[in-house]
């Protein structure tokens, strides 16, 4: 499986709407008895704070992003040299075929 970003506000939404899922089941396997309109809050409830949780991931994603695009391009603050990675090694050179 390709790694992909962690999405909090789409874990929350599903997590609400799962809860919602499983109290109408219940209600259907007459394991407990539960109103029509019940579930409704519960999913206004949940879409709202994914909703809140998106766009504050969202924010810190933005500013995350910027901070590294504005930081210097020379070496780390921690002393170590940067590595130089094979396309911004010495583009005259041929690139080294291995045995």
């Amino acid at each position: 499986m390709l790694r992909h970003e962690f999405q909090p506000g789409k874990l929350i939404a599903g997590l609400f709407v799962t809860i919602a899922g499983v109290t109408y089941v219940g209600d259907a396997g007459d394991a407990w008895e539960t109103p029509w309109f019940a579930v409704i809050p519960l999913l206004v409830l949940g879409l709202t704070l994914a909703g809140a949780v998106a766009l504050l991931t969202g924010a810190v994603r933005r500013r995350t992003r910027a901070r590294r695009a504005a930081a210097p391009v020379g070496n780390p603050p921690d002393g170590r040299p940067r590595r130089e990675s094979k396309e911004t090694a010495d583009p005259s050179r041929p690139p080294e075929i291995p045995n």
